[in-house]
């Protein structure tokens, strides 16, 4: 191995491990005092890191609030694939892809909210609004395999109706008029809304 690769390696393994400080600095942080009471300073103090190098990982707090919380949503939509294939009715299936995601938007309520802001507003070329959009396509894409097991449902009104369902969930988890809803509450006003849509 030449003397150039192994630095690479250690270069790349040395950001690697910066990047895993500051994740984990963002998400205590986050978690302890939510998004909007943290400054980047304090994140780059947890991570023990110059503000400077945070800026080259996350230009903004929103940037890094979607580096945790990507990874939860994507976790949250496993939990929701994997209880959807237990549930034998349309809408019930659908919910059970929607209740983890609602469930980890609600753990801590602002930085939910913010998270949602930052997928809908965020710039879609950036990496990290780019990958919460990915997310956003494969939920939509799990709903319309949910509606699909309908037969009245055609392959084209899967996926708009997906669309509408996502559109649902997020302006439930993010109306003001809904901070003080529980997880359960929101389910249900999200079950209301997307019953209207299923076929009779």
């Amino acid at each position: 191995m030449s003397v150039a690769s192994q630095s690479v390696g250690r270069r790349e393994r040395n950001k690697q491990e910066k990047l895993d400080r500051i994740v984990a600095a963002a998400r205590e942080l986050f978690a302890g005092h939510g998004v909007d009471e943290i400054t980047t300073q304090q994140i780059a103090d947890q991570a023990d890191i110059g503000t400077g190098t945070l800026f080259l990982y996350a230009k903004t707090k929103g940037e890094l609030l979607l580096l945790v919380q990507n990874a939860k949503y994507v976790e949250a939509l496993e939990q929701g694939l994997a209880d959807a294939e237990a549930v034998p009715g349309v809408l019930d299936a659908v919910l059970a892809i929607v209740r983890p995601i609602v469930e980890c938007h609600r753990i801590q309520v602002d930085n939910g909210r913010t998270h949602l802001r930052e997928m809908v507003f965020g710039d879609p070329e950036e990496p990290r609004h780019s990958a919460a959009l990915a997310i956003v396509a494969q939920t939509e894409e799990a709903i319309a395999a949910a509606l699909r097991r309908d037969d009245r449902v055609t392959e084209g009104d899967a996926a708009t109706l997906a669309h509408i369902v996502s559109a649902v969930m997020f302006l439930s988890m993010a109306a003001g008029v809904n901070i003080a809803l529980s997880v359960e509450e929101i389910v249900q006003d999200i079950r209301r809304e997307v019953e209207v849509l299923l076929p009779r």
